[in-house]
């Protein structure tokens, strides 16, 4: 039997112009903590797609077109009972209508 994880990485697909507002609000509400050290998290460009479907209002891209644009994929971890907590903190500081956001169990603990 698998013990449950006691954190998860989120990762998290934000323009980079948002990223320093994402950064603030993880770093207050307590996500991103790693032993003795706050506020860390890593980042990589990535190039993203998208077609904004009827009834969207895009941040970007028109609605029936493909579009294409650089952001980031940031990734940070969380613990499990900050879940929620992690996910308004990215909704207020993203502008997508539908933030893309997975959440990824972490197996550490049955290592440590």
């Amino acid at each position: 039997m698998i013990n449950e994880p006691t954190h998860v990485k989120l990762e998290i697909f934000i323009p980079k112009s948002h990223l320093a507002q994402l950064q603030a609000g993880l770093t207050a509400g307590g996500i991103g903590i790693v032993g003795k050290y706050d506020s860390c998290l890593s980042m990589v460009e990535v190039q993203g797609f998208w077609r904004p479907l009827a009834g969207a209002s895009p941040f970007d891209g028109e609605v029936g077109e493909l579009s294409t644009g650089t952001e980031l994929k940031v990734e940070v971890r969380c613990p499990v009972e900050k879940i929620s907590q992690a996910l308004r903190i990215i909704r207020t500081a993203h502008p997508y209508e539908e933030p893309l956001i997975n959440i990824v169990p972490l197996m550490n603990h049955l290592f440590e």
